[in-house]
């Protein structure tokens, strides 16, 4: 059964933060995220040890608090417990979503990422707030993607999943945010577009959610 229990409300942009190409902190990324207008955050983390990402995750929530943003975890649900975050988002070889329902209770916001339909109509009977599916372009940001799925693929699962929100994941850039949303999601999550260097983070944002209120 889905849970309905926190009343999520997508913004068309969900940013994703990183270290690694930022070349912040999560805290500096969300202050960043926030001036250019972010309302939901996750920290993604895939090379610090948990002590530090604890304590950047702690300062980044502190800010998020503080301005009123909800800040979710990847992956990591001791994290998430630990600092109090919104909630988390969950892979498909990450702790199973009945188990981190319970631990962080009914109140917490939880994604789930889908790869293929299989895993979509598995996903939808799950306690979670939203669903990912992807990766639709390929994609630098994992070091093992999944297969491509695709713009076609993504409109069917908008039917399958109905008033459930579809976020949609992987490669999604400047160029094709307007046909991502056009096919069926609701908001798109980006990386790469977002904390690439060449400008400032908050201007990027900024530039994308332009381009996603056209669609």
């Amino acid at each position: 059964m889905i849970a309905d229990i926190v009343s999520l409300t997508l913004p068309k942009i969900y940013p994703i933060t990183d270290t690694n190409i930022s070349g912040l902190s999560h805290h500096d990324q969300v202050k960043q995220l926030i001036e250019g207008g972010a309302t939901l955050i996750q920290l993604r983390e895939k090379r610090a040890s948990p002590r530090e990402f604890f304590q950047d995750a702690r300062e980044a929530l502190s800010v998020a608090r503080s301005a009123g943003v909800k800040l979710i975890i990847n992956d990591r649900v001791d994290i998430a417990m630990a600092i109090g975050a919104d909630g988390v988002h969950l892979g498909q070889t990450d702790m199973p979503v009945e188990a981190a329902r319970r631990l962080l209770g009914d109140r917490a916001i939880i994604g789930c990422s889908t790869h293929s339909m299989s895993q979509v109509q598995e996903a939808v009977r799950l306690p979670i707030d939203y669903l990912a599916f992807g990766p639709i372009f390929p994609t630098a940001s994992k070091e093992d993607p999944d297969p491509i799925v695709g713009l076609a693929e993504l409109a069917q699962v908008k039917n399958l999943v109905g008033s459930l929100p579809l976020i949609a994941i992987g490669g999604i850039s400047a160029n094709t945010i307007r046909e991502v949303l056009m096919a069926g999601a609701d908001s798109v999550a980006i990386i790469s577009s977002v904390l690439n260097r060449a400008n400032p983070i908050d201007e990027n944002l900024r530039n994308l959610q332009t381009l996603a209120i056209l669609a």
